[in-house]
C-alpha cells in the first residue's frame, strides 16, 4: 500500500483558526511530515502578483550575459550569497554536477544584535534594481510563513508552540533563485547528468514557490518515485536534514529530484525559488529526548546547526 501523504492545508487556518482549527492543522501536517515529508500550502501570504513579479525577475537576472553573471560570483562566498554558475554543485554522493545554475540571498539583520557579524551581505544586481528589492520582500514573506509553520510542528512534536521561534529569529535562512538551463545537446550529456541528483535538504524546512515546469520527484517509502505537483500558487514544503536530527527520523527528510523533461522539451529553461529555512547556527541538533525510546534509538551524534551546514557544503562541492 502506498504510503504517499501529499495533503493541501490552509495556512491561514493556523494562524487565524479555532483551537480545533489550529489543531487539525498541527496533526495533518506531523502526520504528513511523519510518513512522507511533503505538503502543499495555501494562503502563506505572498499575492500571485507577488510570485509573478518575482519570475519575472529571476528569468531577468539569469538572461544577463554570462560575463555579468560571473562577476557576481565570489568563491569565498561558497555560493551562499550571489552567482553560481553552472556545473558547481553536485548532490551527495553523486560525481556528475546538476545541470543548473542558482542566486542566492541570505539574512538581512538589522540592529545590534549578535547575528549581524555573522552573515555576510547580499550581493546587489546593479543590472536589475527590482530584483533585489523583490527577492527581500518574498525572503520576509516565507521567513515569516516558516515560522508559523515551524509553530504547527512543535505543536504536533508535543513542545512549546514557540519552541522554534527564538531559534530562527535572524536565522541563517537562503531564498535560492535557481534556473535549469536548456539542454540544447542531450546526446552529449553524461548517462547520470540530471538537473538536480537525488538529494534530502539541508534545512529545518524548505518552502518551494511552485516551478515554471514539472519535473519534482519524491522517492516513496516503497522506494518508487512519485511527481510532485502543486496547484497555482502553492507552497511546496518539505522536511530538511536538520529537523530529521532533531526528531530522531521522526519527521522524514524525504529524498527528492529534479528530472530531466522529454527530450522534445530539453530545449527549455526550468526556474524554480526554494527558500531553505535554517536556524542559527549554534542551534543543537541533538535529538529531542520525547523522540527516543527503546523501539526508536538515537540515530545521530550531537552536532550543532553551524557545524551540520559546514559539513553538508563540503559534500556536496561548495566548500573546500
Amino acid at each position: 500500500m502506498s504510503t504517499v501523504n501529499i495533503p493541501r492545508l490552509d495556512l491561514n487556518t493556523y494562524i487565524n483558526g479555532s483551537a480545533d482549527e489550529r489543531k487539525a492543522f498541527s496533526d495533518s501536517i506531523g502526520k504528513a511530515f511523519n510518513e512522507t515529508g511533503f505538503v502543499t500550502i495555501t494562503n502563506h501570504g505572498l499575492s500571485k502578483e507577488l510570485i509573478d513579479k518575482l519570475y519575472t525577475q529571476v528569468k531577468a537576472l539569469f538572461a544577463l550575459p554570462e560575463d555579468i553573471k560571473d562577476k557576481y560570483e565570489i568563491p569565498d562566498l561558497a555560493g551562499q550569497r550571489g552567482y553560481t554558475g553552472k556545473n558547481k554543485e553536485t548532490a551527495k554522493g553523486f560525481k556528475v554536477p546538476d545541470l543548473k545554475e542558482f542566486w542566492q540571498i541570505g539574512q538581512t539583520v538589522t540592529g545590534d544584535v549578535p547575528e549581524e557579524a555573522d552573515y555576510p551581505d547580499n550581493i546587489v544586481v546593479d543590472e536589475l534594481p527590482e530584483f533585489n528589492t523583490t527577492t527581500l520582500e518574498v525572503y520576509k514573506k516565507l521567513e515569516n510563513a516558516g515560522k508559523y509553520l515551524l509553530r504547527a510542528i512543535a505543536v504536533y512534536l508535543g513542545l512549546n508552540e514557540n519552541y522554534f521561534d527564538d531559534k530562527v529569529e535572524n536565522g541563517n535562512s537562503i531564498l535560492r533563485t535557481l534556473h535549469y538551463f536548456p539542454i540544447t545537446d542531450p546526446d552529449s550529456l553524461p548517462d547520470d547528468a540530471v538537473r538536480a541528483g537525488a538529494h534530502e535538504d539541508i534545512n529545518l524546512i524548505t518552502l518551494l514557490i511552485g516551478a515554471s515546469a514539472d519535473g519534482l520527484e519524491l522517492l516513496t517509502r516503497e522506494n518508487k518515485w512519485f511527481p510532485v505537483k502543486a496547484f497555482g500558487e502553492d507552497l511546496v514544503v518539505n522536511v530538511g536534514d536538520m529537523l530529521q536530527r532533531l526528531t530522531n527520523n521522526k519527521l522524514k527528510s524525504t529524498t527528492h529530484r529534479v528530472v530531466n523533461p522529454p527530450r522534445e522539451e530539453m530545449k527549455n529553461s526550468r526556474f524554480s525559488v526554494p527558500f531553505f529555512l535554517h536556524p542559527k547556527s549554534n542551534m543543537d541538533l541533538t535529538s529531542l529526548p520525547s523522540t527516543i525510546d527503546a523501539e526508536h534509538p538515537k540515530q545521530y551524534t550531537d552536532i550543532t546547526a553551524g557545524e551540520y551546514l559546514d559539513e553538508r557544503l563540503r559534500e556536496i562541492g561548495l566548500k573546500k
